[in-house]
């Protein structure tokens, strides 16, 4: 059975020193099981470290069993040489495919499987490279919104992807001028919204989209009359 051995050169010494942990001590491998919907991986769990989701011919490889006590030296690098370079690569290919921020980015590699310093470590090589940038990305979203929805909406939909509330606020503050009783009536124009000839179910659909989008229910109910 391979112990492993070639993979034991460096000990736990990762990059910058995150995974640090090489004291000459044994970890025992709990179990092995198989990740849910991923016919090709399975999750190794350890008793007192991070689990760790590799490919089964990973495990095969390293001949990793339940049960089995392996060098902590050997769990370094399993971290280091497989799963860090692996999250890199998942998150710039997230990356690619949408704006992100920190948050969400981290969300989705610990969806993935990735043990949370190695999520850490992908997005920390992500940031030195300006692919993360919270800042950017408040800036886009309020660009792109501030003319279908309100400020107060605004904060809720930044807050819920991850952005600090207090970036929020200095973003919008800065970002958004809009006038919002106009923009009520821009939008119900938008929609063909006749305040004169609107009956009770057109008014109540329109009150419903128009405080969806964060606005206040008094100046909505005012902007409806007409």
């Amino acid at each position: 059975m391979n112990d492993g051995s070639d993979m034991r050169r460096d000990g736990l010494n990762g990059e910058n020193g995150i995974f640090r942990n090489a004291d000459g001590k044994s970890l025992k491998i709990d179990r092995i099981e198989p990740v849910r919907g991923k016919a090709k991986r399975s999750w190794v769990r350890f008793d007192g470290a991070e689990d760790i989701c590799l490919y089964n011919k990973e495990i095969r490889r390293l001949g990793l069993e339940d049960g089995q006590e392996i060098p902590d030296t050997l769990y370094g690098q399993m971290i280091r040489e497989i799963l860090v370079p692996r999250a890199r690569k998942r998150a710039l290919h997230l990356l690619e495919k949408q704006d992100r921020t920190r948050a969400n980015l981290r969300d989705k590699l610990l969806e993935g499987g990735y043990p949370a310093s190695v999520a850490d470590d992908a997005i920390a090589y992500a940031e030195s490279y300006h692919y993360i940038d919270d800042e950017r990305y408040a800036r886009n979203y309020v660009y792109f919104h501030k003319s279908s929805k309100s400020r107060r909406r605004m904060v809720m939909d930044l807050q819920r992807r991850g952005i600090d509330r207090g970036l929020a606020d200095r973003v919008l503050a800065e970002d958004y001028d809009t006038d919002e009783d106009s923009l009520i009536h821009s939008l119900m124009e938008k929609r063909h919204y006749d305040p004169e000839n609107a009956d009770q179910k057109e008014r109540s659909k329109m009150y419903r989209y128009l405080v969806s989008r964060g606005f206040d229910s008094n100046a909505v109910c005012e902007a409806l009359r007409g």
